[in-house]
């Protein structure tokens, strides 16, 4: 029976979607998204707060980090069920097993692409491929009772053959099928006759519950989804703030509250505690360094913005007169406390608890500095600048390089110059040199007191609030020998948010480096749902 509190395969509710979150292995393939192993660790417990039923927590084949993380998640777990991906080999589906057999609810998911592009790449034909998949799936199913099958590419396989091999799956003892839309080229109405068509035709469909997995490509993942469970569906894979591969995969969040303000033509519910929403999103943007656009639904900072003088009229006049949902449903505080220089810590771990903050006495007091350091140069501290600040302090402890000061000198006839004190493992250096520009400068200075060949493959800057006092966010992404790593800083001075960004990627270069036997290195199995 599935129940909110024990989602496992079945389809005695009909009307209970279960959401799979797959963050942490599809959402961290992103280009660029990886991940710490703390951080993903946090991750998967901020999931398992919410209510989500299923975390995929990655792909333990694809190195001994991904291993590590998953078997630590699987061995942490509360309450959602703990899944490992492996590719249609014994060899994957054995090493998924070690790492989620120590889950109370552990789930293999194996998958292997169907189209006929897919196919191609290994060379099988199709009764070839068909007894591979009954030889991966069962003998997955002898290691565990919680299977799911994937068809990579199914929404371009030939309908004969998915229904052909979707009842191999099912035979071989498979307990969910999900549906991906790998390339997110399907539309909303092929997506609900697809799995509507595979649940009426293929023998043994009444007995396994069916997923859906969409791609963004097209910008329909999100109503591809929601048409699937239209279909029959009762399984949606989904990420936070829509991290995936290429434009991404079905947002969490944006089913999530689909289904919640919908429901008078959806009538279908989730387990998510939808109040934890935005707290999650910025976390997720945080650690994977990737902002979420300012318009995006649901979590966006205009999402519950409004500008328009007729817009805002209403608002006072009645908020349900442009909002379908109240702020407070995705975690957005309701009341407005205005933090300013006067503010005292009460007010601020008040703040901080409405953000989705808890801190401990000690964070709280370093926090509370720097909070008043803020004050000192802003009129008005905004949510933003708060959990700008908590995310800048949140690695400080543990940092190897640490700038003690900066001075810069820019103008129009000579090259910025930039002046660096740092602090190496404890042991102070100073550097002096030139670049073109502020910013250009201070990053030789850093090279020259802590040498490294980190390629510089992203340099963003984003204002998190208005005016002229605004903290400019950094984010900074640098890759070396394979290895990705990214750094986030805020002030009010972007050049200082600048320098603290590259040396927060530095510091998190060294960390991964220093891990013995760990290869963060991907394999090759981008897109394989």
């Amino acid at each position: 029976m599935t129940t909110d509190k024990n989602p496992v395969p079945s389809t005695a509710n009909k009307d209970r979607v279960v959401i799979f979150d797959t963050t942490l292995r599809d959402g961290e393939q992103s280009p660029g998204a990886t991940m710490t192993h703390e951080e993903k660790l946090e991750i998967a417990g901020l999931l398992d707060e919410m209510g989500v039923d299923i975390i995929e927590a990655g792909f333990p084949i694809a190195s001994e980090g991904d291993f590590r993380a998953v078997r630590e998640i699987a061995e942490r777990s509360r309450d959602a069920v703990i899944c490992g991906l492996a590719r249609a080999n014994l060899k994957d589906i054995d090493r998924c097993w070690e790492a989620v057999r120590h889950a109370a609810r552990p789930r293999i998911h194996t998958f292997i692409g169907t189209s006929p592009l897919h196919r191609a790449i290994p060379g099988l034909s199709q009764n070839e491929m068909a007894e591979r998949i009954h030889e991966t799936v069962t003998h997955a199913r002898n290691l565990c009772d919680n299977v799911q099958w994937s068809p990579m590419d199914a929404t371009r396989t030939e309908w004969d053959y998915l229904a052909r091999v979707v009842e191999i799956a099912i035979k071989a003892g498979a307990t969910t099928i999900n549906i991906p839309d790998t390339v997110g080229y399907t539309a909303p109405v092929e997506s609900a006759e697809l799995i509507r068509r595979l649940i009426a035709e293929v023998p043994g469909a009444e007995n396994v519950v069916f997923a859906t997995h969409c791609h963004n490509d097209l910008g329909m993942a999100t109503a591809n989804a929601l048409a699937a469970v239209a279909g029959g569906a009762r399984q949606i894979e989904c990420t936070i703030n829509g991290l995936g591969e290429r434009a991404g995969n079905t947002a969490l969040e944006e089913v999530v509250m689909a289904l919640k303000v919908r429901g008078d033509i959806m009538p279908y519910y989730t387990g998510i505690d939808s109040t934890k929403i935005m707290h999650i999103s910025r976390r997720v943007a945080t650690v994977s360094g990737f902002a979420v656009q300012y318009n995006k639904a649901i979590v966006g900072k205009n999402a519950f913005a409004h500008e328009s003088g007729i817009h805002q009229d209403g608002m006072l006049k009645n908020a349900e007169t442009f909002e379908i949902m109240r702020p407070e449903d995705v975690g957005l505080s309701a009341t407005n406390i205005v933090m300013g220089k006067h503010s005292g810590r009460a007010a601020l771990r008040s703040k901080l608890r409405d953000l989705g903050f808890e801190l401990g006495e000690n964070q709280l007091n370093d926090l509370f500095v720097r909070f008043k350091e803020l004050a000192d140069r802003k009129k008005e501290i905004y949510d933003e600048d708060l959990i700008a600040l908590v995310t800048a302090g949140e690695d400080a402890a543990r940092d190897r390089l640490v700038i003690r000061s900066l001075r810069v000198v820019c103008g129009t006839e000579r090259p910025a110059e930039a002046e660096l004190v740092m602090t190496i493992d404890g042991v102070e250096k100073t550097a002096h040199e030139t670049g073109d520009g502020p910013v250009d400068a201070t990053f030789r200075a850093v090279r020259k007191l802590h040498p490294n060949d980190a390629h510089l493959s992203l340099y963003q800057v984003s204002a998190v609030t208005e005016g002229t006092d605004a903290q400019a966010t950094v984010s900074v992404r640098l890759e070396e020998d394979g290895n990705i790593a990214t750094g986030q800083s805020a002030d009010t001075d972007t050049v200082v948010a600048s320098a603290r960004a590259y040396v927060n990627a530095l510091n998190r270069l060294l960390v991964r480096r220093a891990r013995t036997g760990e290869d963060t290195r991907e394999i090759s199995y981008k897109d394989v749902s």
